[in-house]
Parts: structure tokens; C-alpha cells; sequence
């Protein structure tokens, strides 16, 4: 009778073990990602509105990211510059008030 015990079929199968490490992997990748999201504060990216986001602005290595629908544009002005041979000129000024609100003056 303890033979039987012994002998269970799933205590033979190599497999059980490398199933239970995919799944504490996947739980992993998942908690991990989620993490991800929350700390950089890019929930926006799975909202239904349209947004626009610039890293590091007014510095070389700026990007604008923008999201109009389900389609995500990324634009970094200093490489399409260089691309197209043209330099832009300044148009106009950006105020900012004390309220946050942002008066374009054209020059």
C-alpha cells in the first residue's frame, strides 16, 4: 500500500516543475511591467483620450510624444532637422502666467 503512494504519476513528470517556473515568470513580467507604468506615470498611454507629452524640453535630446487615437507619434526636432537640411526660425514668443495658462505673442 505506501508503493502506491510513492508511485503517483505526476511526481514523474519533469514538465510540472518548468509550467510552475512559467508561471511565476509571466506573474513576474506582468507585476513588473504594471510597476513600470504607475512609477513613470504613463497611464495616459492606455487611456481613450488624445494627449501630448515633451521630454526634456528646450534641451537637445527633446521628444515630443503625442497619442491621436490609437496611434502613437514620436518626433525628435533636432534628427528631422538634420534630415532635411533646414533650420527652423523663431516665430514668436510663449508666455507663461502665474495661472498656467500660455499666451503665443507672434512676432
Amino acid at each position: 500500500m505506501k508503493r502506491r503512494l510513492l508511485k503517483n504519476n505526476e511526481d514523474n513528470d519533469p514538465m510540472s516543475v518548468v509550467s510552475n517556473l512559467f508561471d511565476v515568470a509571466m506573474v513576474f513580467a506582468v507585476a513588473l511591467m504594471v510597476a513600470l507604468v504607475s512609477h513613470y506615470n504613463m497611464t495616459e498611454m492606455f487611456s481613450k483620450e488624445d494627449f501630448t507629452i515633451v521630454k526634456n524640453p528646450g534641451k537637445e535630446n527633446m521628444e515630443i510624444i503625442t497619442k491621436e487615437g490609437e496611434k502613437i507619434n514620436r518626433y525628435t526636432p533636432a534628427n528631422d532637422q538634420s534630415q532635411s537640411g533646414t533650420k527652423g526660425k523663431r516665430v514668436g514668443i510663449a508666455y507663461e502666467l502665474e495661472n498656467g495658462e500660455i499666451i503665443y505673442v507672434p512676432e
